[in-house]
């Protein structure tokens, strides 16, 4: 088995580094008489079809079979209120403030308590689609919300017989299961945007306040992905895909941005057809820093749906929405309003299917690392050829917030703002990560890109360049030109977005953005001294800004 779920009775002592006061209060109530047990798929979709507040549409799933539902399981829809994004602020880590975790933890026995009575279900599934790496995970949530415990399963893993055996043989690892415990409708004077606890090294969480079921998928995949990171794995948001030339050659390139940055879209891109396409997934996956194999870790997509309207295909792979608007359409039947007309950051969980060419595992090592940054100083696409240099991008990648996500007072979703490797669901030393990125740039196979998928200068960067720069690399074909004297980068030539180096107004502008990503960086290491970015990251953008 690959994580613990259940113990020798001699290792039931205090001494057990996994039984922490915060974890076995979680795991605890899992076993309370008011938990009742879901354990088929088709028994979620009934229980989501008639809960309050769900509407079910018109719209039939497809591949109800394969996804282990009933033939006749239509798309369902449930939406929230005023909170429609995911909440960084109402994140907690265990350990970060000992006086407050005192605090924190007593909260959640009390929330546990209060909720006896209350009837809740709970649930089990997988996260990691391989062998070389699975790990079990349960989740717990009351009566009401039927629909996310349903999105849950179809977001990951549920627990069938193929994934059960294909889990018995999977490698093990010295991690316990996964266990999170919710509760949307908590409400507290203290944490008015509600409260997401981890203790991540020990994987469980307590969700309360929130029902946006972003809030879950992703405090699953922090869990998991700080699992993969313990355990010699990079942990990554992004997206990875496999490129077969007519030579049959294989060229496996990731994408790492925030949601709306562009990463779904590339990582989807058929590219006409001029190559066999193969899709690993567009959020969340793993990189074996031995090999450079890679591991998806969810089946489905949580994708936005303003891109889809009605009489879009993708919306034949809908499962379940959210923040969505319905209506009735000709004939009467009740279909989604999508193109988030409702609400921003309209959200589905979108079945595999409507990847033809999904696979859960990459053999071949990966070829290439993009950071997606909208910053209006780069052209189309920068080579690194430093992996110093290179993970520093990646910790200082600088883009701009989507609707995926509620923004801090006086925050404009314009602004440029850094999260480094595009990842706000860290829950482990950045450090750490930037020390793995770099042994994974390392590998003499691995080169690295910037790509601006926002503007150049005042000039909006359209999709077909995009595409266009990427295909130029896959190809071999491309010309890059040096980034002036600026050592390390080059870029790659492209009509009319070809940047003047000589220009002094530019250089100022790519210098100021530079010294931003450094400013960022030492700032960083004056709040983090016991665990900081290493020196040589800072070198290295000082060198770039000197050059300038």
């Amino acid at each position: 088995m690959a994580t613990r779920e259940t113990y020798k009775r001699s290792e039931l002592k205090k001494s057990n580094p996994l039984l922490t006061k915060f974890r076995t209060t979680i795991e605890t109530a899992f076993y309370g008489n008011n938990m009742h047990e879901v354990t088929d798929i088709a028994d979620a979709y009934e229980l989501a079809k008639n809960a309050d507040g769900v509407i079910v549409t018109d719209l039939p799933v497809l591949h109800t079979a394969e996804l282990g539902l009933p033939n006749h399981a239509k798309v369902l829809v449930e939406n929230g209120g005023k909170i429609f994004g995911r909440t960084a602020r109402a994140r907690r880590t265990i350990g970060e403030n000992k006086e407050e975790d005192e605090i924190l933890e007593g909260i959640v026995r009390d929330v546990i308590y209060k909720n006896r009575k209350r009837y809740y279900y709970k649930t089990s599934g997988y996260v990691g689609l391989d062998e070389e790496f699975m790990v079990k995970a349960h989740i717990a949530l009351p009566e009401g919300n039927e629909n996310n415990l349903y999105s849950w399963l179809l977001n990951f893993q549920w627990d069938n017989k193929e994934y059960k055996d294909m889990y018995a043989k999977s490698k093990t690892y010295d991690d316990g299961d996964i266990y999170i415990y919710g509760d949307p409708d908590w409400r507290h004077p203290d944490y008015p945007l509600g409260l997401a606890l981890f203790e991540p090294d020990k994987n469980v969480a307590c969700i309360l306040g929130m029902q946006y079921f972003g809030e879950f998928k992703k405090g699953t995949l922090t869990l998991a992905w700080g699992t993969g990171h313990r355990n010699g794995f990079v942990a990554c948001h992004g997206g990875l895909k496999q490129f077969k030339l007519n030579d049959g050659a294989s060229y496996v390139a990731s994408f790492f941005g925030l949601s709306g940055s562009g990463k779904s879209t590339l990582t989807h891109s058929k590219h006409e057809n001029k190559y066999e396409i193969k899709v690993l997934h567009d959020d969340a996956f793993l990189i074996d820093l031995k090999d450079g194999s890679s591991i998806a870790l969810e089946p489905a997509y949580f994708d936005k749906t303003q891109d889809y309207p009605a009489d879009h295909p993708e919306q034949d792979y809908f499962v379940t929405v959210q923040n969505v608007g319905v209506t009735k359409d000709e004939d009467g039947k009740i279909v989604l309003v999508t193109e988030d007309i409702r609400n921003g950051n309209g959200r589905t969980v979108k079945s595999r299917y409507s990847t033809p060419n999904r696979v859960d595992r990459f053999s071949e090592p990966i070829n290439a690392v993009y950071w997606i940054m909208k910053d209006d100083s780069l052209p189309p696409l920068v080579k690194v050829d430093n992996a110093v240099l290179a993970a520093t991008f990646g910790t200082t990648l600088a883009t701009k917030r989507s609707t995926a996500e509620t923004i801090k007072k006086g925050e404009s979703r314009d602004m440029l703002v850094i999260e480094p490797f595009a990842n706000p669901f860290r829950v482990y030393p950045l450090a750490e990560d930037y020390a793995g990125f770099k042994e994974l740039l390392e590998h003499d196979e691995v080169d690295c890109y910037i790509i601006n998928t926002g503007f150049f200068l005042d000039k909006k960067i359209p999709k077909e360049v995009t595409l266009g720069v990427i295909e130029s690399v896959v190809e071999g074909s491309g010309e890059f030109k040096p980034f002036g004297d600026v050592p390390h980068l080059s870029y790659l030539s492209v009509a009319g977005f070809d940047p003047d180096i000589t220009d002094k107004d530019y250089r100022k502008l790519v210098k100021t953005r530079m010294q931003m990503r450094k400013d960022y960086l030492d700032e960083f290491n004056e709040a983090h001294q016991d665990l900081p970015i290493p020196e040589e990251s800072i070198h290295s953008l000082q060198e770039v800004i000197d050059a300038l």
